[in-house]
C-alpha cells in the first residue's frame, strides 16, 4: 500500500483554528464500518450511539505548556526549547530552534531568571538533552512561563490553554493532545455513566511524532515514534468484564486505541501493563480489541488516516472524508469527529 493513497485534497480554510463552544456541540460524522453508511450528527447525540453495558477507553494524559521561550545567557540571543520527553529529574529532551545556539555547555535564563538550562548534549535526531534549574516546583514554573506546544497548523494564539486539555486529563506528560477527547465535558459524561456506560482510563503521553509526516512511498517501511503508556488493572478488569458481557470497547482516539492494541499484542490479552509503544497500525492490521472508534479528522498521508482505514475500512474511509470535505466538516485537532461503530 502506498502512502499516495491516503491523500485526499483539503481546502485551507477547513483546517479549524479555535475550538467550538460548548465542547460537545461539534460536528460527528457516523460511520457504519460495515455497510460504509454515513450519518451528520453532533457530539452531544453520541449518547444516543452508546449503549448500557458499553465502555468508552479515554486517554488522560495531560499536554504540558512545553514551548518555553528564553535567551542566550552569554549574549542574550533569543531561543525557543520544546520539551519533547521527560528522562530523569529535571533532564528532558527538546528542540531548540535555532539549533546551532544551543551547543552542549550553553546555558539559557527563561522569565527573568524564574528558570535555567544547560545544553547536556545533542541526539542523533538533532534534539538537545537538557538539564533545568529552577527554584521550587518544575512544574509549576513551567505552568508560569509555557505556552500550549499548538500543532503547526494552528495560526490563532489559544485564549484558555484549558481548551487544549481534555476535561478528564490528570496525568501531565504530552506534547500534544488526545484530541478525540476534546469534545467531551463533564455533563455529557455525566449523562453517559447514567446510562450504564463505564468510563475506563489509559494514559499514553503523546510525542510530537504523532505529526511527522509519513516519508516514504512503501506504508510498510515507515517507522513509528515511541511513546509512553500504561493501562492500569482496574482499567484492564474493566474491559476484560465488558467483552465477556457483551459491551462493547471503544476507544476515544487513536491514543487510546493503539494503547489497548499494544497491550493485546504484547500480552496475549488485556492486562495491567506499562512501556513504551511504536505499533503501526495500517490496512490489514487485525484488532484484538476495539470494537468502535472516536477520532477526529486527520492529515492527508499521516498515520492517524492509516490507522482509521485499518479500522474502518480504506473505501469507507476515502469516502467519508470526501464527503466531509464537501459538508464543510471542520478538521484536525480543534476540528469536528467521526464515530466509527
Amino acid at each position: 500500500m502506498k502512502t499516495a493513497d491516503f491523500y485526499y485534497d483539503l481546502p485551507e480554510e477547513l483546517i479549524a483554528q479555535t475550538p467550538v463552544e460548548p465542547r460537545d456541540s461539534s460536528r460527528m460524522l457516523v460511520i457504519d464500518r460495515k455497510s460504509g453508511e454515513l450519518t451528520h450528527k453532533h457530539f452531544y447525540d453520541i449518547i444516543d450511539f452508546l449503549h448500557e453495558g458499553d465502555c468508552l477507553i479515554v486517554n488522560d494524559s495531560r499536554v504540558l505548556p512545553a514551548r518555553i521561550f528564553g535567551v542566550k545567557e552569554e549574549t542574550g540571543a533569543n531561543v525557543e526549547f520544546l520539551l519533547l520527553r521527560h528522562i530523569e529529574s529535571k533532564r528532558w529532551e527538546t528542540l531548540a530552534k535555532p539549533g546551532k545556539k544551543a551547543k552542549p555547555g550553553t546555558t539559557f535564563v527563561f522569565g527573568d531568571g524564574l528558570m535555567r538550562c544547560t545544553v547536556a548534549e545533542v541526539t542523533e535526531e538533532g534534539n538537545r538533552i537538557v538539564d533545568f534549574e529552577c527554584e521550587g516546583n518544575f512544574y509549576e514554573t513551567l505552568d508560569r512561563l509555557g505556552q500550549m506546544p499548538l500543532p503547526p497548523y494552528i495560526h490563532e494564539k489559544l485564549k484558555d490553554k484549558e481548551r487544549y486539555q481534555t476535561v478528564y486529563s490528570r496525568e501531565l506528560g504530552s506534547a500534544a493532545a488526545p484530541t478525540a477527547g476534546l469534545h467531551f465535558t463533564n455533563e455529557l459524561l455525566e449523562k453517559l455513566k447514567q446510562k450504564g456506560v463505564k468510563i475506563g482510563y489509559v494514559t499514553l503521553h503523546v510525542g510530537l511524532g504523532t505529526f511527522r509526516p509519513v516519508k516514504v512511498d512503501d506504508v510498510t517501511k515507515h517507522h513509528m515514534h515511541s511513546e509512553h503508556y500504561e493501562l492500569t488493572q482496574t482499567t484492564a478488569d474493566l474491559i476484560n468484564e465488558t467483552k465477556k458481557n457483551g459491551g462493547r470497547v471503544i476507544s476515544v482516539g487513536t491514543t487510546s486505541c493503539r494503547t489497548l492494541e499494544t497491550v493485546a499484542k504484547k500480552e496475549g490479552k488485556i492486562c495491567a501493563s506499562e512501556g513504551w509503544t511504536d505499533i503501526f497500525i495500517y490496512p490489514g492490521f487485525e484488532f484484538k480489541v476495539l470494537d468502535g472508534l472516536i477520532t477526529n479528522f486527520h492529515l492527508p498521508e499521516s498515520t492517524l488516516i492509516m490507522l482509521v482505514s485499518a479500522f474502518a475500512g480504506f473505501d469507507n474511509v476515502m469516502n467519508a472524508y470526501k464527503i466531509a470535505v464537501e459538508e464543510k466538516y471542520r478538521f484536525f485537532s480543534f476540528g469536528d469527529c467521526t464515530l466509527i461503530l
